[in-house]
């Protein structure tokens, strides 16, 4: 057996060794959606509060970079840029529905231009194998869009909250699935 055969070989033993941190943490994650869905509006304001400190953070980083490039054209974009960060994360804080609806806004443009594209990218590859999935799946996501456009800013207070429990359930029954599938 060659070199990167067993160190792959011994990654899955030591892996499948810890296949009950799998159930757990898949579990934890279960029952975090379940809270999720059991109110979407806090859901909605966590991933608010989530996106803002990453932008927040992304900023301060951008700011402190600035001051290490050469050039005054290049501090001023990063410094900019980190300030246009920082300031849309702080805002995020300030006003968590009022970012919800603006990220709302964007989920939707984001499925919908996806699902067009994939349900193009999908009809132009006709003869192959397929195909028709990739049109199936584009036209779900550009209806998601639509459906999600359509009930902006209304849906804006529940629309991402339930985004995230859907990931967390998601997410949580795969490592299940992931752990169980070790213990074999």
């Amino acid at each position: 057996m060659t070199l990167q055969g067993d160190a792959l070989k011994d990654a899955i033993g030591q892996t499948r060794a810890k296949w009950g941190w799998f159930v757990g943490l898949g579990v934890l994650l279960l029952i975090l959606g379940v809270i999720a869905f059991g109110n979407l509006f806090i859901a909605t304001v966590a991933s608010v509060y989530v996106v803002g400190w990453l932008m927040l953070m992304a900023g301060i980083i951008e700011i402190m970079h600035a001051f290490g490039v050469k050039t005054w054209s290049r501090f001023l974009y990063w410094l900019l840029s980190g300030l246009l960060y920082a300031v849309a994360g702080f805002f995020a804080f300030y006003n968590p529905l009022l970012a919800s609806a603006v990220l709302t806004f964007l989920l939707a443009v984001a499925l919908l231009a996806s699902g067009v594209l994939r349900a193009w990218v999908g009809y132009k590859h006709r003869p192959e194998k397929g195909w028709g999935w990739l049109v199936a799946a584009g036209v779900i996501s550009a209806l998601a869009g639509l459906v999600i456009a359509m009930g902006w800013p209304v849906n804006s207070v529940w629309v991402l909250g339930l985004f995230l429990a859907v990931d967390l359930i998601f997410q949580g029954w795969a490592f299940i699935a992931v752990g169980l599938a070790l213990k074999k």
